[in-house]
């Protein structure tokens, strides 16, 4: 039991590092998703799929070790949380304390992970509608009245308010 108490402490505390990680490319990304550097994002985003790859693979390897955990134990792994591992090692203080310190810390970084995806989320949900206002602009413009101006013939000369240029102009 104590070798899969160990296990579990390291697979816990490389699960920390990776959300580390992906806490510093997430805060890296806010900078990036405000000035609207898509070749930068682009670039963060592919870097975070691989941490998450590594978390997936950490988190299957935690799974398995509860699941280990579980059968010595003689418990149901649905109802083995780490909470209650913590206090099944209370006999162990030394292995209690290392395993309540990893777990804190990566309820911690999670928290923090979570806390920075929804900021994130927010400034892209703002870009997005920018991009949308932006775009009801340029249609609204198209879709301008004509003008009351008539020629010699008493013909409509058709043209529509706001729409003397035909190129895109980048720079706005």
């Amino acid at each position: 039991m104590a070798s899969l108490m160990e296990n579990l402490i390291v697979t816990l505390g490389d699960l920390c590092e990776e959300y580390e990680n992906l806490l510093g490319l997430s805060t890296q990304k806010k900078p990036v998703i405000i000035s609207g550097n898509l070749k930068e994002l682009s670039k963060i985003t592919d870097e975070e799929q691989i941490v998450v790859s590594r978390i997936n693979q950490l988190d299957r390897k935690r799974q398995e070790v509860v699941r280990d955990i579980a059968n010595v134990v003689n418990r149901d792994v649905e109802d083995l949380k780490l909470d209650s591992i913590i206090q099944m090692l209370e006999p162990r203080p030394a292995e209690q304390q290392k395993l309540a310190m990893v777990y804190d810390r990566l309820r911690d970084v999670v928290h923090r992970e979570k806390r920075m995806n929804e900021q994130n989320r927010e400034l892209i949900a703002s870009a997005l509608e920018m991009v949308e206002f932006d775009i009801n602009m340029f249609q609204a413009m198209k879709a301008a009245p004509q003008t009351a101006n008539y020629n010699k013939g008493a013909y409509s000369t058709g043209s529509v308010i706001g729409v003397g240029r035909s190129e895109f102009d980048a720079k706005q």
